[in-house]
């Protein structure tokens, strides 16, 4: 009778340890949903590249005659600006190694006030390229869950690291940019990191794959020769009034899917 009552109590016990793991399970994989809660929105298509672009400010390259352009058409901060001052739009393609991206970007003036490239970036004429890889959204402000890649006229890439300090970053982004009168063509070639990245340590490369979904934008600020940046012109709608938020939550980026 004690076999009995000692084999059904170990039933028990194993039953519950059992139920405890699933509960456990299921509170983990709950957790994890709550955490990638961005919700997609302006979700485009980005066609694979056969051969890859070569980074040199040339539109000539196979995969850029295959791919549609897209507007920078969202003013985030600034007065109203004509044509004349600024006008830009972009391509993208990728590899398994890459993102590649294509700017053309009209501007009546090219403005670099500081020659160091960690002091006042924002307020330089520069491209901002915004990653999050694996488009769980959220804050990034001062850590790795996406990057907001500041490339300069000059090619160095910025973003703030954990410390809250300013960290070159043209490991990450390869470019070339090539102008002629009002008119600039960048290229970008743009290796994906995920979160685990850890500025002064060995980090490993995202390997891209075919219905992968990442957060991206871009935006261009303009600044025509004042002490700070007149207009930053984004490509991805933000609602409300606060408009500068690409650097902070990357909620506000739109989806890219990888296609072939």
């Amino acid at each position: 009778m004690k076999k009995i009552i000692f084999l059904c109590l170990s039933l028990l016990l194993i039953s519950c340890k059992d139920k405890n793991k699933e509960i456990a399970v299921v509170a983990s994989t709950d957790t994890k949903q709550n955490q990638n809660s961005k919700i997609d929105h302006q979700l485009r298509e980005v066609k694979k590249a056969v051969i890859a672009p070569k980074i040199d400010g040339d539109m000539n390259d196979p995969i850029w005659k295959e791919t549609l352009w897209y507007a920078f058409d969202q003013k985030w901060l600034g007065e109203d600006y004509t044509f004349k001052d600024f006008f830009g739009r972009y391509k993208m393609a990728w590899t398994t190694e890459a993102l590649y991206i294509l700017v053309e970007i009209k501007d009546d003036k090219l403005y670099d006030q500081h020659k160091d490239p960690l002091t006042l970036w924002w307020d330089d004429d520069c491209v901002e390229i915004f990653i999050d890889e694996d488009n769980s959204g959220g804050n990034h402000q001062f850590n790795n869950n996406a990057f907001a890649y500041h490339v300069a006229l000059d090619g160095n890439v910025v973003d703030l690291d954990e410390s809250q300090n300013p960290v070159l970053y043209n490991s990450h982004v390869k470019t070339k940019r090539v102008t002629k009168d009002d008119v600039s063509v960048w290229e970008f070639e743009v290796t994906v990191y995920d979160d685990s990245y850890k500025e002064g340590k060995v980090n490993d490369p995202v390997i891209l794959q075919k219905d992968k979904k990442l957060g991206f934008a871009i935006a261009y600020n303009d600044n025509d020769g004042s002490k700070e940046r007149e207009n930053f012109i984004g490509s991805v709608f933000i609602p409300g009034e606060e408009k500068n938020l690409g650097w902070i939550d990357a909620d506000v980026f739109g989806t890219i899917l990888l296609v072939e």
